[in-house]
C-alpha cells in the first residue's frame, strides 16, 4: 500500500513538473515559408471558342506569420495566429488568338487570423491543425492576355483558412513547419470569362521554418 501511494505521489509530481515546464516555454513565435499555390481549373460559361476553361499557373507563394500560445498542455496547445499569404504572379491562360478573355496573371493576397491546435507540443514532432476567416485581395495585369485592355477590376472578398501540417523541432527556440492550407475566397474579376462561380479554392503547399521566444 505504501509503495502504491509512493508512485502515485511520484506520478503526481511529474506530471505537475511536466505541465510547470510547459508553462515556462516561450508563448511567442514568428515565422515564414515558400510553396505554391494551387487553383482548379474553371469551365466558362457559353464559351464557343478555344481555350475554354480557365488554367492558373502554380504561382510562387510566401508567407509569414505570427502566434501566441494560450493553453499549453504535454498533450495538447492553442495559439492565436496571424497568418499573411502573397502570390505575386500567378499566370492565368484562357481563350485564344482572337479571343482575348483573361488578363495573363493575378496578384493574391490572404490574411487570417484564426487559431492553431498543435498535439504533443512538447515532443520533436507536432502535427496541427488551424482554422482561420479573414480576407483576400486579388489584382490582375491591365492588358489581357492576348491583347486589348482588361475590363476587370480589383476585388476583394471574405477568405477562410483551413490548414494541416507537421512541426518539427530543430533547436529549443527553432522548427521547421511544412503543410497546406486551403484558402477558400472569391474569384477574380473576369468579365469576359463568366464561370458561373463566386468561390474557389486556393491550396497552398509549403514548408518553411518558425522561430519561438
Amino acid at each position: 500500500m505504501f509503495s502504491q501511494r509512493v508512485c502515485i505521489a511520484v506520478l503526481v509530481m511529474t506530471t505537475i513538473g511536466a505541465v510547470s515546464a510547459v508553462a515556462q516555454e516561450e508563448k511567442n513565435e514568428v515565422g515564414g515559408s515558400l510553396g505554391r499555390i494551387f487553383i482548379s481549373d474553371r469551365g466558362i460559361q457559353d464559351a464557343v471558342y478555344p481555350g475554354h476553361s480557365i488554367h492558373y499557373g502554380k504561382g510562387l507563394t510566401f508567407d509569414v506569420s505570427y502566434a501566441r500560445r494560450f493553453l499549453v498542455t504535454p498533450v495538447w496547445a492553442v495559439a492565436g495566429e496571424v497568418i499573411f499569404a502573397f502570390n505575386p504572379d500567378a499566370d492565368v491562360n484562357a481563350g485564344s488568338y482572337g479571343f482575348s478573355v483573361v488578363p495573363s496573371g493575378i496578384r493574391q493576397v490572404f490574411v487570417t487570423p484564426g487559431a492553431r491546435v498543435n498535439f504533443f507540443p512538447t515532443t520533436g514532432v507536432s502535427p496541427w491543425v488551424s482554422f482561420g476567416v479573414g480576407f483576400a485581395h486579388y489584382s490582375q495585369s491591365s492588358q489581357l492576355l492576348y491583347g486589348g485592355t482588361n475590363p476587370g477590376n480589383s476585388t476583394t472578398s471574405a477568405a477562410v483558412q483551413a490548414g494541416i501540417g507537421l512541426d518539427v523541432k530543430v533547436t529549443s527556440r527553432i522548427s521547421m513547419r511544412g503543410g497546406v492550407r486551403d484558402f477558400w475566397a472569391g474569384q477574380a474579376d473576369f468579365p469576359l470569362a463568366p464561370t458561373g462561380k463566386t468561390r474557389q479554392h486556393n491550396y497552398f503547399v509549403f514548408g518553411g521554418a518558425f522561430w519561438r521566444f
